[in-house]
């Protein structure tokens, strides 16, 4: 029997009272984004957008809750852009899609910054010591590749000091029931020859920060064989497929050719797409794509949106949210 697990890769849209409220309070110019000294009128509105965000996902019923990064002005870049050794230079398009980022340049030693933990201890608090915590941060390769390296000089070791960075972050997290790392860029912008090996090391270290379930989660499309064969290297418990944008027969090759984790992640809702998709969708889907992995049977299946949620409307995501608790209420049993 493989157990289904509902939940989201993170970064959740502002409730609509936190968007007005907010931009009263910050304004809109670079100055005025997250740094993370922000006044106590800010730091409260956050803290009531968050706790909104999470009853949201625990009246949904999903079996993983998220922090819902409100705070990230720049997706995935953010632990990086309010780092005391990181200034900020011009707006870069994020991937291939409209919405863009601050560039993080690197200009010192990527020390202990403590941001993620402060907004996961907050979360855990709301919980009420559950076991349904679910921290997510960017992978090492998508936020290295994201960045710009002003001080370490090298590819590969600005790689290495960057999932240092990341596991140093993860030790001081609370207790938390599984870990997502968003990698997108490993499909969007694969790693060169002399990285490619790297990566599967880097994630490892990162993963080894935590005794959490960890998934390395990604998206926008199919990874390439040689990206994914070396991915199957890395030291965690789950991989995440985009099965919405990318190339499913790819995919499926991928892991019935190279094998994969004794868990997965399926997404399989669309992140970016204001369709909602309903609960006997969803789980065709999930059988579906169980039953085209050959001689498989999987311990966990991590039923999420292929991407973050962010760029859905808040009623949309929420909508979303309740799909997916309700296609993975029970069990499901695949032949192998």
């Amino acid at each position: 029997m493989t157990e289904l697990v509902s939940t989201t890769p993170g970064l959740y849209p502002l409730p609509d009272w936190a968007k007005q409220e907010l931009s009263d309070l910050k304004g809109h110019q670079k100055h005025d984004l997250i740094s993370g000294n922000e006044g106590g009128d800010i730091v409260g509105a956050y803290d009531r957008a968050r706790e909104e965000v999470v009853s949201e996902q625990t009246d949904a019923g999903l079996d993983r809750v998220v922090e819902g990064q409100l705070r990230w002005d720049d997706m995935l870049a953010h632990p990086l852009t309010v780092h005391e050794n990181v200034e900020t230079g011009g707006i870069v398009r994020y991937y291939d899609n409209n919405n863009f980022y601050r560039d993080p340049q690197v200009s010192g030693e990527l020390t202990f910054s403590g941001d993620v933990a402060a907004e996961l201890d907050a979360t855990a608090d709301l919980l009420g010591g559950d076991e349904s915590l679910q921290a997510v941060l960017p992978g090492p390769y998508s936020l290295s590749d994201l960045a710009t390296d002003e001080h370490y000089g090298d590819e590969a070791e600005f790689l290495d000091a960057v999932s240092e960075f990341l596991a140093g972050e993860v030790d001081a997290f609370p207790d938390h029931e599984t870990l997502f790392l968003l990698e997108p860029s490993l499909v969007f912008s694969p790693p060169g020859e002399d990285v490619d090996e790297r990566v599967p090391e880097a994630i490892s270290a990162v993963s080894d920060a935590t005794d959490a379930d960890v998934v390395v989660h990604t998206y926008w499309g199919a990874l390439d064989e040689k990206v994914y064969a070396h991915l199957m290297d890395a030291d965690v418990d789950a991989i995440g497929f985009d099965f919405v944008a990318g190339d499913r027969d790819q995919t499926l090759y991928n892991v019935n050719e190279y094998g994969t984790k004794d868990d997965i992640a399926l997404g399989l809702v669309d992140g970016q797409n204001t369709l909602v998709e309903d609960p006997e969708t969803v789980r065709e889907r999930v059988e579906w794509t169980l039953d085209n992995v050959q001689s498989r049977t999987f311990d966990t299946a991590y039923v999420t949106s292929n991407t973050e949620l962010f760029y859905l409307p808040e009623n949309r995501a929420t909508e979303k949210l309740a799909a997916l608790a309700a296609a993975t209420e029970d069990e499901l049993e695949v032949e192998a």
